[in-house]
């Protein structure tokens, strides 16, 4: 899914998108990863694994 489109789904900043993905924010809040994973419908567990 394009960066743009995630940010839109998840309610987020496309900026924040950019940082978590190029690791400029390594530790998003539990909030971001909630809403990243409710707009890529996957648990947020599946996000977090290495």
């Amino acid at each position: 899914m394009p960066q743009d489109r995630l940010s839109k789904k998840a309610d987020l900043a496309l900026n924040t998108i950019v940082k978590i993905e190029t690791g400029k924010n390594p530790n998003p809040t539990l909030e971001t990863i909630q809403k990243i994973a409710k707009a890529l419908n996957v648990e947020v567990e599946k996000l977090l694994k290495d």
